[in-house]
Protein backbone atom coordinates (compact mmCIF):
# COMPACT_ATOMS: atom_id res chain seq x y z
CA UNK A 1 0.00 0.00 0.00
CA UNK A 2 1.32 2.85 -0.69
CA UNK A 3 1.05 5.05 2.74
CA UNK A 4 3.06 2.22 4.10
CA UNK A 5 6.52 3.77 5.62
CA UNK A 6 9.73 2.30 5.30
CA UNK A 7 13.30 2.27 7.03
CA UNK A 8 16.22 3.11 5.87
CA UNK A 9 18.26 -0.05 7.12
CA UNK A 10 16.34 -2.81 6.51
CA UNK A 11 18.55 -5.61 7.90
CA UNK A 12 18.64 -3.45 11.93
CA UNK A 13 15.06 -2.16 11.08
CA UNK A 14 13.87 -5.75 11.14
CA UNK A 15 14.79 -4.70 15.36
CA UNK A 16 12.83 -1.96 15.47
CA UNK A 17 9.59 -3.04 15.56
CA UNK A 18 10.75 -6.14 17.67
CA UNK A 19 11.74 -3.68 20.78
CA UNK A 20 8.56 -1.45 20.21
CA UNK A 21 6.12 -4.26 20.58
CA UNK A 22 8.29 -5.95 23.64
CA UNK A 23 8.63 -2.61 25.25
CA UNK A 24 4.54 -2.38 24.81
CA UNK A 25 4.31 -5.92 26.66
CA UNK A 26 7.07 -4.94 29.19
CA UNK A 27 5.14 -1.72 30.62
CA UNK A 28 2.07 -3.44 30.87
CA UNK A 29 3.41 -5.98 33.17
CA UNK A 30 5.27 -3.12 34.99
CA UNK A 31 1.83 -1.11 35.21
CA UNK A 32 0.20 -4.59 36.75
CA UNK A 33 3.32 -4.94 39.35
CA UNK A 34 3.08 -1.49 40.32
CA UNK A 35 -0.80 -2.70 41.22
CA UNK A 36 0.74 -5.32 43.41
CA UNK A 37 2.91 -2.39 44.99
CA UNK A 38 -0.34 -0.89 45.84
CA UNK A 39 -2.58 -3.88 46.69
CA UNK A 40 0.24 -5.37 49.44
CA UNK A 41 0.61 -1.68 51.10
CA UNK A 42 4.36 -1.78 50.00
CA UNK A 43 4.63 1.65 48.54
CA UNK A 44 6.54 2.88 52.01
CA UNK A 45 8.85 0.00 51.47
CA UNK A 46 11.37 2.40 50.85
CA UNK A 47 10.70 4.38 53.08
CA UNK A 48 10.39 8.80 52.17
CA UNK A 49 13.09 8.51 50.13
CA UNK A 50 13.28 8.41 46.15
CA UNK A 51 15.25 7.42 43.89
CA UNK A 52 17.49 6.11 46.38
CA UNK A 53 15.59 3.35 48.90
CA UNK A 54 15.76 4.24 52.52
CA UNK A 55 18.51 6.32 51.93
CA UNK A 56 20.78 3.57 50.19
CA UNK A 57 21.17 2.23 46.50
CA UNK A 58 20.45 -1.43 47.19
CA UNK A 59 18.72 -1.79 50.42
CA UNK A 60 20.52 -3.98 53.28
CA UNK A 61 18.63 -6.76 54.77
CA UNK A 62 15.17 -6.05 53.19
CA UNK A 63 11.61 -6.49 54.52
CA UNK A 64 9.15 -8.16 52.08
CA UNK A 65 7.41 -4.60 51.52
CA UNK A 66 10.82 -3.25 50.41
CA UNK A 67 11.84 -5.94 48.04
CA UNK A 68 7.66 -5.56 46.96
CA UNK A 69 8.95 -1.69 46.07
CA UNK A 70 12.73 -2.33 45.25
CA UNK A 71 11.31 -4.80 42.69
CA UNK A 72 9.05 -2.34 41.07
CA UNK A 73 11.95 0.29 40.57
CA UNK A 74 14.29 -1.69 39.27
CA UNK A 75 11.39 -2.81 36.65
CA UNK A 76 10.32 0.62 36.21
CA UNK A 77 13.85 1.63 35.40
CA UNK A 78 14.41 -0.92 33.01
CA UNK A 79 11.30 0.54 30.88
CA UNK A 80 13.44 3.71 30.51
CA UNK A 81 16.80 1.94 29.38
CA UNK A 82 14.10 0.22 26.97
CA UNK A 83 12.54 3.31 26.12
CA UNK A 84 16.23 5.02 25.08
CA UNK A 85 17.23 2.18 23.31
CA UNK A 86 13.84 2.42 21.71
CA UNK A 87 14.84 5.82 20.85
CA UNK A 88 18.43 5.27 19.53
CA UNK A 89 17.59 2.75 17.31
CA UNK A 90 14.24 4.80 15.69
CA UNK A 91 16.79 7.54 14.75
CA UNK A 92 19.50 4.56 13.51
CA UNK A 93 17.15 2.67 11.01
CA UNK A 94 14.39 5.51 10.19
CA UNK A 95 14.51 8.74 7.62
CA UNK A 96 14.08 11.90 8.92
CA UNK A 97 10.88 12.88 9.50
CA UNK A 98 9.60 9.07 9.94
CA UNK A 99 7.00 9.20 13.15
CA UNK A 100 8.71 6.16 14.87
CA UNK A 101 11.00 8.63 15.64
CA UNK A 102 8.33 11.32 16.82
CA UNK A 103 6.38 7.99 18.90
CA UNK A 104 10.06 6.89 20.35
CA UNK A 105 10.47 10.31 21.70
CA UNK A 106 7.17 10.61 22.99
CA UNK A 107 7.45 7.23 24.92
CA UNK A 108 10.61 8.54 26.60
CA UNK A 109 8.88 11.30 27.56
CA UNK A 110 6.26 9.74 29.20
CA UNK A 111 8.31 6.62 30.85
CA UNK A 112 10.58 9.88 32.97
CA UNK A 113 7.20 11.74 33.49
CA UNK A 114 6.08 8.34 34.67
CA UNK A 115 8.79 7.92 37.41
CA UNK A 116 8.66 11.46 38.42
CA UNK A 117 5.13 11.25 39.42
CA UNK A 118 5.44 8.15 41.37
CA UNK A 119 8.16 9.95 42.82
CA UNK A 120 6.39 12.66 44.23
CA UNK A 121 3.53 9.97 45.23
CA UNK A 122 7.02 8.68 47.28
CA UNK A 123 8.39 11.51 48.68
CA UNK A 124 5.13 12.65 49.75
CA UNK A 125 4.48 10.30 51.51
CA UNK A 126 0.94 9.24 49.59
CA UNK A 127 1.57 5.77 49.46
CA UNK A 128 0.83 2.64 52.00
CA UNK A 129 -1.47 3.50 54.62
CA UNK A 130 -2.05 7.29 53.37
CA UNK A 131 -5.59 8.76 53.21
CA UNK A 132 -4.56 12.23 52.23
CA UNK A 133 -6.91 13.50 49.38
CA UNK A 134 -4.06 14.24 47.49
CA UNK A 135 -3.24 10.71 46.91
CA UNK A 136 -6.30 9.95 45.17
CA UNK A 137 -5.37 12.76 42.67
CA UNK A 138 -1.89 11.69 41.80
CA UNK A 139 -2.86 8.44 41.08
CA UNK A 140 -5.29 9.19 39.04
CA UNK A 141 -2.57 11.79 37.22
CA UNK A 142 -0.44 8.39 37.37
CA UNK A 143 -2.87 6.03 35.50
CA UNK A 144 -3.94 8.78 32.87
CA UNK A 145 0.11 8.96 32.19
CA UNK A 146 0.45 5.37 31.99
CA UNK A 147 -2.15 5.40 29.78
CA UNK A 148 -1.27 7.65 27.16
CA UNK A 149 2.61 6.06 27.34
CA UNK A 150 0.82 2.78 26.60
CA UNK A 151 -1.01 4.85 23.59
CA UNK A 152 2.43 6.23 22.23
CA UNK A 153 4.41 2.85 22.74
CA UNK A 154 1.28 1.30 20.36
CA UNK A 155 1.87 3.62 17.45
CA UNK A 156 6.00 3.62 17.89
CA UNK A 157 4.99 0.06 17.00
CA UNK A 158 2.77 0.50 14.23
CA UNK A 159 4.98 3.22 12.95
CA UNK A 160 8.28 1.17 12.84
CA UNK A 161 6.31 -1.72 11.60
CA UNK A 162 5.33 0.26 8.42
CA UNK A 163 1.77 1.33 9.13
CA UNK A 164 1.01 4.32 7.89
CA UNK A 165 1.49 8.00 10.01
CA UNK A 166 -1.85 10.00 11.27
CA UNK A 167 -2.87 13.16 9.47
CA UNK A 168 -5.33 14.65 11.98
CA UNK A 169 -6.36 17.46 9.66
CA UNK A 170 -9.09 17.41 7.39
CA UNK A 171 -10.95 14.22 9.66
CA UNK A 172 -14.45 16.15 10.14
CA UNK A 173 -16.73 14.15 12.93
CA UNK A 174 -14.76 11.30 12.89
CA UNK A 175 -11.63 13.39 14.44
CA UNK A 176 -13.49 15.16 16.92
CA UNK A 177 -15.61 11.62 18.36
CA UNK A 178 -12.54 10.05 18.05
CA UNK A 179 -10.70 12.69 20.30
CA UNK A 180 -13.71 12.80 22.91
CA UNK A 181 -13.49 9.05 23.14
CA UNK A 182 -9.86 8.94 23.93
CA UNK A 183 -10.63 11.55 26.28
CA UNK A 184 -13.63 9.96 27.89
CA UNK A 185 -11.31 6.86 28.28
CA UNK A 186 -8.54 8.81 29.98
CA UNK A 187 -11.14 10.48 32.75
CA UNK A 188 -12.65 7.17 33.15
CA UNK A 189 -9.46 5.33 34.31
CA UNK A 190 -8.41 8.31 36.22
CA UNK A 191 -11.92 7.68 38.55
CA UNK A 192 -11.20 4.29 38.45
CA UNK A 193 -7.73 4.42 39.92
CA UNK A 194 -9.26 6.96 42.93
CA UNK A 195 -12.19 3.95 43.03
CA UNK A 196 -9.23 1.26 43.41
CA UNK A 197 -7.53 3.04 46.15
CA UNK A 198 -10.73 3.98 47.84
CA UNK A 199 -11.29 -0.43 47.70
CA UNK A 200 -8.09 -0.57 49.32
CA UNK A 201 -8.47 1.88 52.43
CA UNK A 202 -12.28 2.23 52.58
CA UNK A 203 -14.07 -0.84 51.56
CA UNK A 204 -15.42 -2.73 55.00
CA UNK A 205 -15.49 -6.21 55.15
CA UNK A 206 -19.40 -6.53 55.94
CA UNK A 207 -22.37 -5.15 54.79
CA UNK A 208 -24.12 -4.79 51.15
CA UNK A 209 -23.36 -2.69 48.52
CA UNK A 210 -25.55 -0.20 49.68
CA UNK A 211 -24.91 -0.07 52.86
CA UNK A 212 -21.03 0.78 51.55
CA UNK A 213 -22.30 3.57 48.91
CA UNK A 214 -23.73 5.16 52.63
CA UNK A 215 -20.74 5.12 54.38
CA UNK A 216 -19.19 6.89 51.48
CA UNK A 217 -21.28 9.73 51.84
CA UNK A 218 -21.80 9.55 55.82
CA UNK A 219 -20.62 12.68 57.69
CA UNK A 220 -17.11 11.39 58.48
CA UNK A 221 -16.45 10.06 54.97
CA UNK A 222 -13.55 11.36 53.28
CA UNK A 223 -13.35 13.01 49.67
CA UNK A 224 -11.91 9.60 48.13
CA UNK A 225 -14.68 7.46 49.04
CA UNK A 226 -17.48 10.19 48.38
CA UNK A 227 -15.53 9.66 44.26
CA UNK A 228 -16.01 5.86 44.50
CA UNK A 229 -19.22 6.30 43.35
CA UNK A 230 -18.17 8.35 40.46
CA UNK A 231 -16.21 5.05 38.05
CA UNK A 232 -19.12 3.12 37.97
CA UNK A 233 -21.90 5.54 36.93
CA UNK A 234 -18.99 6.87 34.15
CA UNK A 235 -18.50 3.42 33.03
CA UNK A 236 -21.80 2.89 32.01
CA UNK A 237 -22.32 6.52 29.77
CA UNK A 238 -18.22 5.46 28.03
CA UNK A 239 -19.29 1.82 27.84
CA UNK A 240 -21.90 2.97 26.04
CA UNK A 241 -20.69 6.28 23.69
CA UNK A 242 -18.03 3.68 22.76
CA UNK A 243 -20.70 0.91 21.53
CA UNK A 244 -22.03 3.76 19.64
CA UNK A 245 -18.61 4.80 18.21
CA UNK A 246 -17.88 1.42 17.32
CA UNK A 247 -21.22 1.65 14.68
CA UNK A 248 -20.43 5.11 13.42
CA UNK A 249 -16.81 3.92 12.32
CA UNK A 250 -18.08 1.21 10.33
CA UNK A 251 -20.43 3.43 8.23
CA UNK A 252 -17.73 6.52 8.15
CA UNK A 253 -14.75 4.77 7.49
CA UNK A 254 -15.65 1.31 6.84
CA UNK A 255 -12.43 -1.42 6.35
CA UNK A 256 -11.08 -4.89 7.56
CA UNK A 257 -9.36 -3.24 10.46
CA UNK A 258 -12.15 -0.80 11.37
CA UNK A 259 -14.85 -3.77 11.69
CA UNK A 260 -11.84 -6.18 13.76
CA UNK A 261 -11.30 -3.80 16.10
CA UNK A 262 -14.04 -2.14 17.05
CA UNK A 263 -15.36 -5.63 17.92
CA UNK A 264 -12.84 -6.43 20.03
CA UNK A 265 -13.38 -2.96 21.73
CA UNK A 266 -17.32 -4.31 22.21
CA UNK A 267 -15.67 -7.49 23.40
CA UNK A 268 -13.58 -5.84 26.23
CA UNK A 269 -16.77 -3.68 27.01
CA UNK A 270 -18.67 -6.54 28.21
CA UNK A 271 -15.95 -8.27 30.29
CA UNK A 272 -15.50 -5.19 32.19
CA UNK A 273 -18.68 -4.87 32.75
CA UNK A 274 -18.72 -8.22 34.33
CA UNK A 275 -15.59 -7.47 35.94
CA UNK A 276 -16.93 -4.55 37.49
CA UNK A 277 -20.15 -6.25 38.96
CA UNK A 278 -17.65 -9.38 40.26
CA UNK A 279 -15.33 -6.58 41.86
CA UNK A 280 -18.88 -4.72 43.95
CA UNK A 281 -20.15 -8.24 44.72
CA UNK A 282 -17.01 -9.76 45.83
CA UNK A 283 -15.41 -6.78 47.88
CA UNK A 284 -12.85 -6.02 45.30
CA UNK A 285 -10.28 -8.81 45.93
CA UNK A 286 -6.44 -8.06 44.85
CA UNK A 287 -6.77 -10.72 41.96
CA UNK A 288 -9.96 -9.05 40.27
CA UNK A 289 -8.26 -5.60 40.74
CA UNK A 290 -5.34 -7.03 38.77
CA UNK A 291 -7.67 -8.49 35.70
CA UNK A 292 -9.61 -5.08 36.14
CA UNK A 293 -6.63 -3.14 35.24
CA UNK A 294 -5.50 -5.95 32.64
CA UNK A 295 -8.39 -5.41 30.81
CA UNK A 296 -8.83 -1.18 31.30
CA UNK A 297 -5.65 -1.18 29.69
CA UNK A 298 -6.27 -3.79 26.68
CA UNK A 299 -9.66 -1.61 26.22
CA UNK A 300 -7.53 1.53 25.81
CA UNK A 301 -5.10 -0.02 23.62
CA UNK A 302 -8.04 -1.39 21.38
CA UNK A 303 -9.49 2.02 21.16
CA UNK A 304 -6.85 3.38 20.09
CA UNK A 305 -6.26 0.47 17.67
CA UNK A 306 -9.43 0.99 16.60
CA UNK A 307 -9.27 5.10 16.01
CA UNK A 308 -5.78 4.64 14.26
CA UNK A 309 -7.79 2.70 12.01
CA UNK A 310 -10.28 5.28 11.67
CA UNK A 311 -8.00 8.01 10.72
CA UNK A 312 -5.92 6.21 8.34
CA UNK A 313 -8.83 4.55 6.53
CA UNK A 314 -9.31 8.15 5.19
CA UNK A 315 -6.32 8.16 2.24
CA UNK A 316 -8.10 4.89 1.26
CA UNK A 317 -11.93 5.12 1.44
CA UNK A 318 -11.86 8.49 -0.43
CA UNK A 319 -10.38 7.40 -3.75
CA UNK A 320 -12.47 4.22 -4.13
CA UNK A 321 -15.58 6.61 -3.26
CA UNK A 322 -14.60 8.93 -5.67
CA UNK A 323 -13.98 6.42 -8.14
CA UNK A 324 -17.58 5.13 -7.74
CA UNK A 325 -19.03 8.41 -8.04
CA UNK A 326 -17.68 8.54 -11.24
CA UNK A 327 -18.39 5.64 -12.57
Amino acid sequence: MSGTLTVSRAGAGLWLPRLAWAALAYNVLVILWGAVVRLTGAGAGCGEHWPLCNGVVVPQSPTLHTVIEFSHRLTSGLSGLLAIALVALAFRVTHRGHPARLGALLSLGLIILEGLVGGVQVLLGLTADSTDPARGFVQGVHLANTFLLLGALLLTALWASGSPRLRLGGQGAVGGWSALALGLLLVLGMAGAVTALGDLLFLPADGTPIDTVKRDFGATASVIENLRVIHPMLAIVVSAFLVWLGVFFRRERPGTDVTRWSAVVWGLIAAQMVLGFLNVALKAPAWLQLSHLLLACALWLATVRVVYAALISLRVTAPARARSVGA
